[in-house]
């Protein structure tokens, strides 16, 4: 069936009402007391109740007017000289200068008073008349669908969803509530969503998977047979794929993200694999195919895994360590091979003294040592 500018779903939604604030740019919030920012984080507060917090900053940048935080012990020098009016710390933390917001986690605080401080961009409920919607799209209300976005035949596109500009969704894609899609974002075909997902510019979920089968005497150019890829991706609910990161369909059965997993920046996450709840996958991470990850995993940037390989819930893998092997749950591993990271970390202190164990090994070994 043609696509078409639904003038339907925009009568629909058009009337709606929608949250206050502008359809474009951020807004800052009016300034709140520190008493009241104390009282909507749940935090002890030291200090002056009166003074106004408008914004927040990291702790070297902070001006007075704007709050901080320190979650790190190697920052509490930071926190005796800032000049921002408050810092976020955890309960026992050291008396300062400036007032204190205490709170056993002061680094989700500060990301809570980063909402409560800065208002985001609002998308009001409409159709774009230059947005493309196929006539048998089933589009829940309250969506925004910007300019030259396009939904494909029997797309399922959930309440309160948000298509900014040139995204694209694929025929028979289901999308569940509340959904977010910055531009150029893509889901392919057939693929299922949750709730509350949220695809950074220029993410790609359900891209054919890397599959080819090799001919027995090929030609030229004719070596490689196309594998159809015929599975599709699903993403739980509160997934967050990050910019320009890809999320293969499988040639059967499906890939799967599970319910909270975080996939940071340009991630490969191969065809057929999996990857549990409240996983973090990090920039430049690739899984290669059939991979299954754990859930509470963390893979730090640059991590690959080979294809068939099995993550243990809890694992983490260090900054660009290469995985040959299953990881046992639980465990941290380092290097390539990667090994577990205490033993990694005893491996490269030798290695960094291999010249001169050699040096020493030569003296050693030599004739006039030997004659002596």
């Amino acid at each position: 069936m043609p696509f078409c500018q639904s003038s339907i779903v925009a009568q629909a939604i058009a009337p709606m009402a929608i949250d206050k604030g502008p359809a474009g740019g951020p807004v800052t919030m009016p300034p709140m007391k520190l008493s009241t920012l104390a009282d909507r984080l749940g935090a002890t507060l030291q200090g002056d109740p009166e003074i106004e917090i408008s914004s927040a900053a990291g702790i070297e940048e902070a001006l007075p007017g704007q709050i901080t935080f320190v979650a790190n012990p190697k920052y509490t020098p930071l926190a005796r000289t800032t000049s921002a009016s408050a810092v976020l710390v955890e309960p026992a933390f050291e008396s300062i200068c400036v007032a204190t917001l205490r709170i056993a986690n002061p680094y989700l605080a500060f990301a809570r008073a980063l909402e409560l401080l800065y208002e985001a961009p609002a998308y009001p409920p409409e159709v774009h008349p230059t947005a493309v919607v196929a006539p048998t799209a089933k589009i829940g209300p309250g969506a925004h669908i910007g300019a030259y976005a396009v939904v494909g035949d029997h797309v399922v596109l959930g309440p309160h969803a948000t298509l900014l500009p040139h995204v694209v969704i694929y025929p028979h894609a289901q999308i569940g509530s509340h959904f977010f899609a910055h531009a150029h974002a893509v889901v392919r075909e057939r693929c299922q969503l949750g709730d509350h997902v949220i695809l950074q510019n220029g993410a790609i979920i359900g891209a054919d998977g890397f599959g080819f089968a090799r001919h027995q005497a090929p030609e030229p150019g004719a070596a490689w047979h196309k594998i159809l890829q015929t599975g599709r991706t699903v993403l739980g609910d509160h997934v967050e794929v990050q910019a320009n990161s890809t999320v293969d369909r499988a040639s059967i059965g499906e890939t799967r993200i599970a319910a909270g997993a975080k996939i940071d920046n340009l991630v490969q996450v191969g065809h057929g694999s999996s990857v549990g709840e409240d996983t973090l996958l990090c920039s430049q991470v690739g899984l290669a195919g059939s991979t299954h990850v754990g859930k509470n995993v963390i893979l730090a940037g640059q991590v690959g895994v080979a294809g068939h390989c099995t993550i243990g819930d809890g694992a983490i893998a260090t900054a660009q360590s290469g995985i040959p092997s299953d990881v046992a749950p639980g465990t941290t591993v380092s290097g390539y091979p990667a090994i577990e990271n205490r033993r990694w970390l005893r491996s490269v202190a030798v290695f960094n003294r291999l010249p001169d164990l050699v040096r020493d090994l030569r003296k050693k070994q030599s004739p006039r040592n030997d004659t002596q």
